[in-house]
């Protein structure tokens, strides 16, 4: 068996490294396709080193360009090594454009692809990645999702529960597996006092750094946030846009304030570790601060990770400075809820989802269930049935009695339960979706 991992930024090579790791204990052969949308030396070669990875075995250096026209080179590159290589499945995690083009580029070659983190949803069409994660998952065959939350908005979208796998996130077996790496290696300890009352600030998103209203809200509240030790390295397109509206040099005198350049991945790690709070416009950042035990903050007005903060470690501020001040005092000045929020249980797992997404990808290999084939009988779709379901039975019951039906959502009055096949029916109405074949 031979499986291709495709990645191309930052996020994606940290969240597939344990899953590269699980692979290489099971004596799996793979291979590694770098496209390169981040294209420095950190996120290239020293990335990979710093992560103790082997260097990939592609790069196709794609670098900074328009969304299309990277897209566009990323395809052609991805798809002549796929012809070369022929893996078995390829795997792709999260939402970026090399996520994209490896699912378009593998799905058009008739080569199943694993999405790795599937089915997360913001429901905002103008963020450029939620446009990628609903075209990655609409290629894709394999649906690893981190939460039951997400793989009830793939059903929602017709996705086939049998195809969907609740595993977890693998950023916590990553936060694991890192966070030792950077505390044997990083040196940020003699650049920062790791005990002092941190706030880690991270701030690129195009909503928040392009609009100067919003982004003024920002600053300003940090400047008033004087009690506390603010940390914030920045992102270099949010550094111009804050030079560009006038707003670098007051939070660059700010006696409080230790503005930064962006830190390599592993001093991030232990940075945020030994932070008091984050505040954040990052969907990773989200799922890292809950998995350390971070009460996060959250400076936008929507989540595709709604699930930390219905499990109460992340508050959705937006970017009003007066929300976002109150809520810092709040959080750290109320032991109680400070507490609460660094307690919250981890919706993503105890850092075994690489584990399970492996084992369940070697499973449906052995069983000759991977590979895409075309169909050998007529099928027809007869429609989709609601039904209340009056009997004793449960979802895989019912399947087998009633062939060619499908259980694709289960209501228990006006909640939306996911079909599990053990998942018992009686008194539950069901959305079924029922096919006609016959043998050619």
């Amino acid at each position: 068996m031979k499986i291709a991992f495709i990645v191309g930024t930052r996020p994606e090579i940290i969240k597939m490294s344990p899953l590269i790791d699980e692979v290489k204990k099971k004596g799996v052969n793979y291979i590694l396709i770098h496209t390169g949308q981040h294209y420095d030396q950190e996120m290239s070669q020293q990335f990979f080193t710093d992560l103790e990875l082997t260097q990939p075995d592609y790069n196709i250096g794609v670098g900074s360009s328009s969304h299309g026209k990277q897209t566009a080179v990323m395809l052609e590159g991805i798809e002549e090594i796929l012809l070369k290589e022929n893996p078995d499945i390829i795997l792709v995690e999260g939402d970026t454009n090399a996520v994209m083009a490896g699912a378009i580029a593998s799905s058009k070659l008739l080569l199943p692809v694993g999405h790795v983190e599937a089915g997360l949803r913001s429901f905002d069409k103008t963020m450029p990645e939620e446009v990628n994660r609903m075209i990655a998952d609409a290629c894709s065959n394999l649906f690893f999702v981190p939460t039951e939350e997400s793989a009830i908005n793939l059903i929602f979208e017709g996705i086939n529960p049998h195809n969907i796998h609740i595993t977890g996130n693998t950023i916590v077996d990553a936060c694991q597996r890192n966070l030792k790496i950077a505390e044997k290696n990083s040196m940020l300890v003699s650049k920062f006092d790791l005990g002092e009352n941190i706030i880690t600030v991270t701030l690129h998103r195009a909503e928040n750094v392009d609009d100067p209203v919003r982004l003024k809200n920002i600053t300003d509240a940090l400047l008033e946030l004087m009690e506390f030790t603010i940390v914030f390295p920045v992102h270099p397109r949010t550094r111009k846009n804050l030079e560009k509206f006038g707003f670098f040099d007051s939070l660059e005198k700010a006696k409080h304030i230790r503005v930064i350049k962006p830190v390599g991945y592993l001093d991030f790690l232990l940075l945020l570790s030994h932070s008091k709070l984050v505040l954040t416009d990052s969907g990773g950042l989200q799922e890292e601060a809950i998995t350390l035990n971070i009460p996060c903050l959250t400076l936008r007005y929507n989540t595709e990770r709604p699930e930390t903060v219905t499990a109460g470690g992340n508050i959705l501020v937006g970017s009003s400075k007066e929300v976002v001040i109150d809520n810092v005092r709040n959080i750290i000045n109320d032991y109680t809820l400070y507490k609460e929020m660094s307690n919250a249980s981890n919706p993503y797992g105890n850092g075994d989802s690489s584990e399970k997404i492996v084992d369940i990808i070697l499973k449906i290999f052995n069983d000759g269930e991977l590979a895409i084939k075309p169909a050998d009988e007529f099928i027809s779709h007869d429609g989709w049935y609601l039904q209340k379901i009056s009997e004793n039975i449960n979802v895989a019951e019912y399947e087998t009695i009633n062939i060619n039906s499908l259980i694709r959502i289960v209501f228990d009055e006006n909640k939306v339960l996911y079909p599990y096949p053990l998942l018992s029916l009686i008194n539950k109405t069901v959305i079924i979706d029922r096919f006609n074949s016959k043998q050619s």
